[in-house]
């Protein structure tokens, strides 16, 4: 690279900064901006759109094109070259700009006179800002060189924009992180809170994006990567007896923090004026713009990784380390851009809800989420970008928003929805002794579901009967090794003294898809939730089933105990799983250990093959959980982790309940017991449906309860299955328009 271009890029740059420095109103500063870099690069226009709202650019400033069109020049995200360039992400550098494909002619600027086009994106971390654009009357294509001084330039253009040093009037120059937003995500966790953020990384604030001193910077950069690199290289010896995904992330991070072109590219930056710190960032930012492009989940993880390392190598030299002293709030909402389950448990019941960028639906975040009954909401793209630590937010987990700052009208509407929400569980609570039973006579057992010994106290405050399913894999998923047969027995004894008696049906371990143990080496399976999980992984691996069989057996000691063997798909796993507890409770036996007074093993009915099974599956296993979640998705082949077919389908879907309906008529011919346990059964419309066509056992989270118990008081179930019927009759595709009706009609 010429020393020549080096030298007038960071001439350029500390120009720039001393146009950052001056007391100038933040318009002006702008105005400022352009003039210098059309003058530095010899250009004729040289422009500053920004973004008003998310899908509107606005023209800020300019030099060269008509000062009148400024803020009044606007388009559409992906409208005109300059929309494109907003829109990809990516560089658009052409000789000839009117003759490319969506060439928008705007002639309030005049800028049809101008031929050669230059236009770079303006981001942060990932975050679009806007666009920096230079034009020229000449039909040329600019230069490498132009085109990564002008990178730089917009990427110091974007510092400046987050450090509010372009504050003015119009929503385009409106202060960052001080207006409402909202965001749409997913429903992970239902519920509604209220609080204030609290963020899980604080970001690192970049405030001096120009350097004096290039030596120096080199400097402090090769001396931070070294740490860095001595801090990896740490973790891997300490990691090098535990697990192999860790040790693999690790092995990356090396690869990365060792990485020459990496280097390179930094090292670059700081010789064009940037400081370390903004080297830095402008390989994060380009990286995080990169992982949304990229459909390769391996690429994406390594993206990923890259992008976690810059975040060390800046909290390294800036000294902002997780620490900030600020005080976590008394109502914390956690914002994160993902979260472990142990992570999450350590923050335990003292959050109100949790927001993330990533995560799913099926995550071990959300088992968490769900088991200390917090909302949570995930896929807000951009919020850990956007909140800062102490503002205030709003989280409806049911309608998957997030209010974040909201405005006096949201504020009052929201806490009119947690009031009726609170007067609402205050009326089941005084159906909480109240067995379910309906108009009709019928009695519907109600059980919870539960994965936590936090969990265990909402036996007594939601009115549940019992644990339907208590998940046994969460103590094996927020672990870093394999959990002790002594562990997994005390605590499993633990649950069954809280129970007081009730019955606990314990899922053995179901791991695999989207549950995968820290420990255990992840295996690359196109589709892992039809893939080696939960029944399966326990008979490849009978050293794993046995040992958690042992835990459970030790822990009854003496009372009784019931066991569910998790996605069965054929009677000849649970044959296998029941040979298995067999041989551990002779040996059991023979060690001298006390047995359980009684001894219930049933299976989970997840997927439909299971429905099919032989006439001699249903008489010999001693109860049928129906796990609904799964069930659906395979039964309609619609990933429930996929928000573009999720949706689509719906559990009152006349199919999906004849289905359900086969099921309860093969377990009544054999006397079978049945229950459902999933999401559906904690609706009120679902859990009344799946009443009124024979289920008399339903297991939700412990909130839930109240909600379906009192319609299912206040229901009879034979007229709800007469309409039921009547829909089918029609050929109706779903039941559910019917039901509400009927509903309306006896309110």
């Amino acid at each position: 690279m010429p020393e020549r271009i080096e030298t007038e890029s960071r001439k350029l740059l500390g120009r720039l900064r001393d146009a950052m420095a001056s007391n100038v109103a933040g318009q002006a500063r702008l105005d400022k901006i352009t003039h210098l870099i059309a003058d530095s690069m010899g250009t004729e226009v040289c422009s500053v759109y920004l973004f008003r709202d998310e899908d509107t650019l606005e023209l800020c400033a300019t030099q060269g094109l008509d000062a009148a069109s400024v803020h009044q020049t606007r388009m559409r995200l992906g409208e005109g070259l300059v929309g494109r360039v907003a829109r990809t992400g990516k560089v658009m550098n052409t000789p000839n700009a009117p003759a490319e494909k969506g060439f928008r002619y705007m002639p309030e600027t005049g800028e049809e006179r101008y031929s050669s086009f230059l236009g770079v994106p303006i981001q942060r971390l990932g975050e679009k800002l806007g666009v920096l654009v230079v034009q020229s009357r000449d039909a040329r294509e600019y230069t490498a060189d132009e085109l990564y001084a002008l990178e730089v330039v917009a990427m110091v253009i974007a510092e400046m924009t987050e450090l509010g040093a372009f504050v003015g009037e119009g929503a385009a120059l409106s202060a960052r992180h001080q207006q409402p937003v909202l965001f749409r995500g997913t429903t992970a966790q239902e519920g509604a809170a209220e609080g204030h953020v609290w963020l899980h990384e604080p970001r690192v604030v970049v405030t001096n994006p120009i350097a004096d001193d290039p030596h120096r910077e080199l400097e402090r950069l090769h001396e931070a990567v070294e740490e860095l690199r001595v801090g990896v290289d740490r973790m891997l010896d300490i990691s090098r007896s535990g697990d192999t995904e860790q040790l693999q992330v690790l092995e990356a991070y090396r690869m990365f923090a060792n990485s020459k072109g990496w280097m390179r590219r930094m090292e670059e930056d700081i010789s064009r004026g940037l400081s370390a710190e903004a080297a830095v960032e402008k390989e994060q930012s380009l990286a995080r713009a990169r992982i949304g492009q990229v459909s390769d989940s391996y690429l994406r993880e390594r993206l990923s990784d890259l992008d976690d390392l810059s975040n060390r190598l800046l909290r390294i030299l800036t000294g902002q380390g997780s620490e900030t002293g600020a005080e976590m709030p008394d109502d914390p909402i956690l914002i994160a851009r993902n979260i472990g389950p142990a992570e999450l448990l350590e923050y335990g019941r003292k959050l109100r809800g949790v927001v993330l960028e990533d995560g799913s639906v099926g995550s071990h975040a959300a088992i968490v989420a769900r088991a200390l009954a917090i909302p949570l909401v995930v896929h807000a793209g951009r919020i850990a970008t956007e909140a800062l630590n102490g503002d205030h937010i709003m989280v409806d987990g049911d309608q998957a928003t997030v209010h974040l700052r909201p405005d006096d009208s949201v504020v009052t509407a929201f806490r009119d929805k947690i009031a009726m929400q609170a007067q609402a569980q205050e009326r089941y609570a005084s159906i909480r002794e109240r067995p379910a039973v309906t108009l009709c006579g019928s009695r519907i057992e109600m059980n919870m579901n539960a994965g936590l010994m936090a969990d265990l106290p909402s036996l007594v405050g939601s009115g549940a009967e019992g644990v339907g399913l208590f998940r046994t894999e969460l103590q094996f998923l927020i672990r870093n090794q394999m959990p002790k047969r002594t562990e997994l027995a005390e605590l499993y004894s633990r649950v069954l003294d809280s129970a007081h008696g009730k019955e606990v049906v314990f899922r053995t371990l179901d791991i695999g898809s989207d549950k995968v143990l820290p420990y255990m080496k992840p295996n690359d399976e196109p589709n892992p939730a039809l893939g080696w999980r939960a029944i399966r992984v326990g008979l490849d691996k009978p050293g794993v089933m046995r040992m958690q069989l042992q835990a459970l057996i030790r822990a009854a000691n003496g009372r009784s105990l019931t066991i569910m063997f998790p996605f069965v798909a054929q009677f000849e796993e649970y044959r296998a799983a029941c040979v298995e507890l067999e041989k551990t409770i002779a040996r059991e036996k023979r060690l001298g250990h006390v047995l359980p007074e009684t001894l219930k093993v049933g299976a989970m009915l997840e997927t439909p093959s299971l429905v099919f099974a032989p006439e001699k599956f249903f008489q010999d296993v001693e109860f049928l959980s129906i796990g609904g979640n799964d069930l659906k998705q395979f039964f309609f082949a619609a990933d429930r982790e996929n928000e573009r077919v999720r949706r689509r389908y719906d559990t009152l879907n006349v199919s999906f309940l004849s289905l359900i309906e086969m099921i309860v008529e093969r377990c009544a011919r054999t006397d079978t017991p049945l229950s459902f346990c999933g999401e559906d059964a904690g609706r009120p419309i679902e859990a009344l449906c799946l009443a009124a066509i024979g289920l008399r056992s339903l297991s939700m989270r412990p909130a839930s309860i109240g909600p379906v118990k009192s319609l299912l008081l206040r229901s009879d179930l034979v007229q709800v299955r007469r309409v039921i019927d009547e829909a089918r009759d029609r050929g109706d595709q779903s039941v559910r328009p019917a039901v509400m009706e009927y509903l309306r009609d006896q309110a």
